[in-house]
């Protein structure tokens, strides 16, 4: 059965996020940052006691959690620096905690996955003043230079490196492991669209798939290129979790892109959740980066500019997304009979 999930940023949740969270009717929590769980910050990876009792008091609203995030690999695993295999042990200490907690979709963040610095970030204003995030090629005059195939090849290594430990551990914990596509989805971005072939063919394992992120897929080339990889990543059961955003325009199309309102960009948002129907996804609906509305105060981050990313209490873009999927699923109830 479909669910409707939203992403925090903290694990400090107060009894009101968890109350407006269950009166919206969230089925479901994403933790979008791997250093966020108590544990992390002392010894490395997540106490298995405190993040009982965080899931016990989200189960006590009705909800539970859905995925999270592993602590981060930075650049010194990437680049193989003295001691840095202490973080993979770390990451895989953490599938073994959030196994025990029957836990079953973690993701790993590498650092390295996205190009920063070949687009320009611009607030883009929309309906009614509504504030969101766009990125323009042309506006970016000088441009960082992209890594050359070697660097790629032995960043590659790396990932493979880590994930020769991290599947094997998932497998045996219970836990799926989700690899998040490369935003912003510039060419030979590590995880872009022959990234995510090449990290489920060097893994061909049920427990290796995708958060797949159609807002970051659609910034690559719009519905065609979304609704052809959701038939294809779905039919083979890789799409463990999925990020409900709508855009206008692409980098292919337009040389830029905006984020926009679920009903308010591009993509006819049903017709999506159609195709995830008939390839057998039932798992959580995550409405993301949800433009910011007057009286919001948006969780922002540099790396996304004007892109509202976590949920924050009286949100209104978060309340209107998470009422939009709704009608949508009780729309898709009487279409499919």
């Amino acid at each position: 059965m479909l669910k409707v999930s939203v992403t925090v940023n903290t694990s400090d949740l107060t009894d009101l996020d968890l109350q407006q969270m269950s009166q919206l009717g969230v089925d479901c929590i994403d933790f979008g940052a791997g250093g966020s769980f108590a544990g992390v910050q002392d010894q490395g990876f997540p106490d298995l006691d405190k993040l009982l009792k965080l899931q016990k008091r989200i189960r006590s609203y009705g909800m539970d959690i859905n995925r999270v995030t592993l602590p981060n690999i930075t650049d010194d695993f990437m680049l193989n620096r003295p001691g840095s295999e202490l973080q993979l042990q770390n990451s895989v200490n953490a599938v073994k905690v959030f196994g025990e907690a029957k836990i079953d979709i973690v993701r790993q963040r590498f650092e390295g996955d996205v190009f920063y610095g070949l687009s320009r970030n611009y607030k883009a204003i929309q309906r009614g003043g509504a504030i969101s995030r766009g990125e323009s090629l042309g506006m970016m005059k000088e441009k960082k230079e992209t890594p050359t195939l070697e660097e790629l090849e032995n960043w590659w290594e790396a990932v493979q490196r880590a994930y020769k430990e991290l599947v094997p551990t998932a497998q045996d914990s219970g836990v799926r492991i989700a690899m998040h596509p490369s935003d912003t989805p510039h060419p030979d971005s590590p995880f872009g669209g022959i990234g995510l072939h090449r990290i489920i063919d060097d893994f061909p394992n049920k427990n290796v798939g995708l958060v797949y992120c159609i807002g970051t897929r659609a910034e690559a080339g719009g519905s065609s290129l979304v609704l052809d990889e959701i038939n294809h990543f779905g039919r083979k059961g890789r799409i463990f979790l999925v990020h409900f955003r709508n855009v206008r325009g692409s980098l292919p199309t337009a040389g830029a892109f905006e984020e926009a309102l679920l009903d308010d960009g591009d993509m006819n948002m049903f017709k999506l959740l159609l195709e995830l129907r008939k390839v057998g996804y039932d798992g959580c609906i995550n409405p993301d980066h949800v433009p910011t509305m007057a009286g919001d105060k948006p969780d922002l981050d540099t790396r996304w500019e004007h892109s509202n990313i976590g949920w924050k209490t009286s949100s209104l873009g978060f309340a209107y997304s998470v009422g939009y999927i709704k009608a949508l699923f009780a729309a898709l109830t009487e279409f499919e009979g």
